[in-house]
């Protein structure tokens, strides 16, 4: 696992326990090599997100027991991967975003300058 660091390069703060988040499901934003989808953003979800998403093939609104997933609603908080946060972005439907629980990884992916234009913290 990469070092628990945030995007201003001080220690990551936890993101959400309920529902309990991260690749890790640690409530952290971790990563390493193992986390192809970087799921590194927290984020504040919408509801025009989670439509967004589910039309790009990703239902995170529904019951997965499967994988012990109860769906999200508008207001948790949840680690997005960097990846479709940006995608929400140029398609208009990107989610606020809390900087002290995002990795510092995420800055491969996304410019700190226009992560800040959507700090909800």
């Amino acid at each position: 696992m990469f070092e628990s660091i945030n995007v201003y390069n001080e220690p990551l703060a936890a993101c959400c326990t309920d529902p309990l988040t991260g690749f890790y499901r640690d409530s952290f934003c971790n990563t390493s090599h193992e986390d192809r989808g970087i799921h590194t953003v927290c984020v504040q979800i919408t509801t025009e997100f989670l439509k967004y998403s589910k039309s790009q093939g990703n239902d995170l609104s529904s019951d997965q027991p499967n994988f012990g997933f109860k769906g999200l609603k508008e207001g948790q908080k949840w680690c997005l991967c960097a990846g479709r946060w940006l995608e929400a972005h140029h398609a208009g439907f990107a989610p606020n975003v809390y900087l002290n629980s995002t990795h510092i990884e995420t800055l491969s992916i996304i410019p700190l300058t226009l992560l800040e234009d959507y700090r909800c913290e």
